[in-house]
């Protein structure tokens, strides 16, 4: 549909995003460290770390051995696993492209918080919408929906450039394809339930997002692009003024 590239958006508040960059960072390295083993190792870290809405649900009971974390915090160390290349790499792309003027409209600690937030919202609506699942859900695209449904309540007006169909590279406000990822995510999330993805964890960090942006903001950071930064008019000194739930293999992704 539509692959991000880069927006023309500079930085009001923060001089860099390194809590974008950190997040970045830490998927990057726990995707290294749980893909380099064994398939049996790589599915003992899913099982582990992963979110199982049976389990969640207090349905099935996990064997000790295979119990990594405290039960709750897997609602967010699910998202800091991937199951592939293409799975981690479409979702920090996403990360890299919006969630650094989140974190500048939030400040480097509220976007953290929101960051697990809506991940945390992605687990949880994940599980009510398939309670008895048992396969692992992993991936951050939960949190990352969150940022992009902040992103377009902030900036649907500033120009992005998206690679259409993931070929065609256009030049065109945010509001027009995050608009159209988001309808995309609520359509599938009815047409497409039982699937590979799991759109529940999409919508559940969608919705969150838009709520918290609303309240985590900066004091007199606008909504909808009342006042749009672009990289020229960013000063150098310093400023004074956040893609079922099983796959073929029976591990669930997002």
């Amino acid at each position: 549909m539509f692959i991000p590239l880069h927006d023309a958006n500079g930085l009001k508040h923060i001089r860099l995003q390194y809590m974008t960059i950190g997040l970045i960072a830490a998927n990057v390295i726990v995707f290294l460290l749980t893909s380099l083993g064994d398939r049996e190792t790589v599915q003992a870290a899913e099982i582990g770390l992963g979110y199982i809405p049976a389990v969640a649900n207090d349905l099935i009971p996990l064997h000790p051995d295979l119990v990594l974390v405290p039960e709750d915090a897997t609602y967010f160390t699910y998202a800091f696993l991937h199951a592939d290349i293409m799975h981690i790499g479409g979702n920090m792309l996403f990360l890299w492209v919006f969630g650094d003027n989140v974190e500048d409209a939030l400040g480097h600690f509220k976007f953290l918080i929101f960051y697990l937030a809506c991940a945390a919202a992605g687990a949880f609506f994940h599980g009510i919408i398939l309670p008895d699942s048992k396969a692992p859900l992993i991936g951050a695209s939960g949190a990352v929906a969150g940022i992009v449904a902040a992103y377009l309540l902030l900036h649907p007006k500033v120009k992005v450039w998206v690679l259409a169909f993931g070929r065609i590279p256009l030049r065109i406000p945010a509001l027009v394809p995050l608009i159209i990822w988001i309808g995309f995510q609520f359509l599938m999330l009815f047409t497409d339930i039982d699937g590979a993805v799991s759109w529940g964890a999409h919508v559940g960090g969608i919705v969150t997002g838009a709520v918290l942006v609303l309240f985590m903001r900066r004091s007199g950071v606008p909504l909808f692009d009342r006042a749009i930064v672009t990289p020229s008019a960013v000063e150098t000194a310093p400023a004074v003024a956040e893609p079922s739930h099983e796959t073929p293999s029976r591990w669930g992704r997002q």
